[in-house]
């Protein structure tokens, strides 16, 4: 079911080498690029018309407005399961108490007497924020992407997630019901890159953005590189990855659990154990035949990603060499099942979240951890954060100098702009002291 890479005996290659060796989905965002184009031209000259025409094209139902009336949120509220809504309030309540300890505050460094530079953080105005709602039904998703930007204090959030012919054309009522929960009203059905489009232009209905945030399939990550530069945006978001770096500790049932979670989100989700142990991989592979076959989604998506080129149990001599290979995995979720699973997760470098010991699934930072579960994958991890509250704030410096204390650096900037060959940058400095530069200490 899951094939093995064999990484023992001889010494593992660096950097490219040795990344090249290990499984990892085919995404290609380039070639769904000139795919999308049309798509965003079209909602960019057409407007609401153009998303309700892809609605019915992509969705199969034909919308009267792309906007979600209030009612139909509030409405969703209502009817939502007691248990169901339980525990979506306790996810905001856990993810507010993480995300709320993020927001950083203004500094100011006294660099020289009279002269400081301040730097202050400031939310972007407006975001769009993309729920998806293909395979599975995410209001997760919804918390996870709502509430760092609340957090951040953004003062304008819209939120899209496509059109359900099953639901009337509104989006799936549990997505409706977390954004009343999080006080979201600006709901739009409007699904991949029509949604994503939308945000970036604006239509009749939807202002414009200036940020676009939310996983998606390969048509939002293709979007949202078309729109890079006209908006900000999070990342280009892959299919879903696990890693799991065990030794003969772990509970094959554990560890085969783990990888079935993420193999059930999509045939393309890559599901991959790298262990020093034989025994362990052997049994694991036994584990996941019964648990596979216990599952729900087994022939459209669990069997399929764990069949797949991305998924793989990776053999390694030891825990220092299992290291090295998730290090230059760069995991979007990586668990760490071995002895002593603390100290080697300090000495994880590249991953979008590390889950410790056989208590932290990655199931808990998907829902309810306090964490985020919108992550980097494909490898961004090794240059790439997770969404935060970060994500949503400019640093902007404010530089202060008086009189005095330009004049003590004024020689040193006239001399490096000369260097440059930029005479009229210290030409600047020279005007204000009558064209003669102090010399300073």
């Amino acid at each position: 079911m899951i094939s093995r890479i064999d990484l023992r005996g001889d010494a593992l290659p660096e950097g490219p080498a040795l990344r090249d060796l290990l499984p990892r989905a085919d995404f290609d965002v380039s070639a769904a690029l000139e795919k999308v184009r049309p798509i965003c031209e079209a909602v960019h000259h057409r407007g609401d018309a153009a998303l309700i025409d892809f609605a019915e094209k992509f969705d199969g139902v034909r919308l009267e407005s792309v906007r979600v009336p209030a009612q139909a949120i509030s409405d969703a509220l209502e009817s939502l399961d007691p248990a169901v809504r339980a525990a979506l309030e306790e996810s905001i309540r856990r993810a507010r108490l993480v995300h709320r300890e993020q927001r950083r505050s203004t500094h100011t460094t006294q660099v020289v007497p009279g002269g400081s530079v301040t730097e202050k953080w400031v939310p972007v105005d407006r975001v769009g924020l993309y729920a998806p709602g293909g395979r599975a039904v995410y209001p997760s998703s919804v918390i996870m992407n709502v509430v760092p930007a609340q957090e951040a204090g953004v003062e304008s959030l819209a939120l899209a997630s496509p059109a359900q012919a099953d639901f009337g054309g509104l989006p799936h009522p549990t997505i409706l019901a977390a954004c009343a929960l999080l006080g979201v009203d600006e709901v739009y059905a409007a699904g991949g890159a029509t949604a994503v489009a939308m945000f970036a232009y604006g239509t009749e209905s939807c202002a414009p953005t200036t940020m676009v945030t939310g996983p998606g399939n390969i048509w939002v990550a293709a979007a949202k590189r078309y729109f890079t530069g006209k908006i900000g945006i999070d990342s280009e978001a892959g299919p879903t990855e696990i890693a799991i770096l065990a030794d003969d500790t772990a509970d094959p049932v554990h560890v085969a659990s783990d990888l079935i979670s993420q193999a059930e989100h999509d045939p393309l989700a890559a599901a991959v154990l790298v262990t020093d142990s034989v025994a362990l991989a052997d049994a694991v592979e036994k584990e996941l035949e019964p648990q596979v076959a216990a599952s729900k989604h087994i022939d459209e998506r669990i069997r399929p990603a764990l069949e797949g080129k991305q998924s793989a149990i990776v053999l390694v001599d030891g825990i220092d060499e299992g290291l090295r290979v998730v290090n230059a995995y760069g995991a979007e979720h990586l668990e760490i099942q071995t002895a002593d699973a603390t100290a080697v997760a300090e000495r994880v470098r590249n991953a979008g979240a590390i889950f410790i010991g056989p208590w932290a699934p990655v199931s808990l930072g998907d829902y309810a951890a306090g964490s985020n579960h919108v992550l980097p994958t494909g490898g961004c991890a090794c240059h790439s954060s997770g969404l935060s509250v970060q994500s949503f704030l400019r640093g902007i410096h404010i530089v202060d100098y008086t009189k005095d204390a330009l004049a003590d650096v004024a020689h040193h900037v006239v001399t490096l702009a000369e260097a440059e060959d930029l005479p009229a940058h210290g030409a600047a400095i020279k005007a204000r002291f009558g064209w003669k530069v102090p010399e300073g200490k």
